[in-house]
């Protein structure tokens, strides 16, 4: 442990999330009053209220901050977690560069494409041939995914990283289980029947405003390729979040 870490307060879990918290609630302090992470104003000093409507809306602010900390920490920790699978994901792309991760994933859909192709022409193996087309489309947008989030991460900042390299990460970890699952029968209880479960509990639980649902119901089933379609909507916004909940993970620990 560093001597920093000692001299911010204790060591270990208790002393990181003591400093975790400290930046945190600094951060939203100085959002509406100047001077409040004191280690950035050491020659000024940390700003204190002097009058009586000062000192409660001071109160006030800093009691809001700690109630939003509830939610806000274990996001943060959640973020920390991401940020660290992303990094190793990061280093495979920098070592392999973007041709490299875009040719295995083209190599590797491609492949599986071709095989379930040729097995649809061969009289002892009944496929379908929709499910040819669903694994053809889904190599598509699984090999295009992959060559945009490493394209995003490598090139954008912080914001475009957040807006589409998490995004399209989330699409091409998330189809091909589904695509598996799709063409594999054995796999259809561990994977598409957890997935009507939960497209069943988003239907009735989220996308209730504003008849959603019901017109989701009345217009489209989901079978086939339509879970893919699922899981492909379903990464973006997981993918945003995730990338926000990273971004927070770096205004605290920025160094890690």
């Amino acid at each position: 442990m560093s001597t920093r870490s000692r001299q911010r307060g204790g060591g270990g879990v208790v002393g990181a999330i003591k400093t975790d918290v400290q930046r945190l609630h600094g951060a939203w302090m100085e959002l509406v009053f100047p001077r409040q992470r004191g280690r950035g104003h050491s020659v000024m000093g940390k700003w204190q209220p002097e009058t009586l409507p000062q000192r409660i809306a001071y109160r006030g602010w800093s009691l809001l901050g700690l109630v939003g900390l509830l939610v806000l920490y274990p996001l943060t920790v959640l973020g920390l977690g991401t940020r660290y699978y992303a990094a190793k994901l990061d280093s495979t792309r920098t070592r392999l560069g973007i041709v490299g991760v875009t040719g295995i994933a083209l190599l590797g859909w491609g492949l599986l494409t071709l095989a379930w192709g040729a097995m649809s022409y061969m009289e002892q193996v009944d496929i379908p041939f929709d499910a040819v087309l669903a694994v053809a489309a889904a190599s598509g947008v699984a090999t295009v995914s992959t060559a945009l989030a490493a394209t995003s991460s490598k090139f954008g900042g912080r914001g475009l990283t957040v807006a589409l390299a998490y995004p399209f990460a989330m699409t091409a970890l998330f189809l091909p289980p589904v695509v598996a699952a799709l063409v594999t029968p054995s796999l259809e209880a561990v994977v598409l029947e957890p997935s009507y479960d939960f497209a069943v509990w988003v239907l009735d639980n989220v996308l209730f405003v504003g008849g959603i649902n019901e017109y989701l119901r009345g217009n489209f089933e989901l079978e086939g390729a339509a879970y893919a379609a699922m899981w492909t909507g379903i990464s973006f916004p997981l993918g945003w979040f995730l990338g926000v909940v990273t971004a927070l993970a770096n205004l605290v620990r920025p160094s890690q």
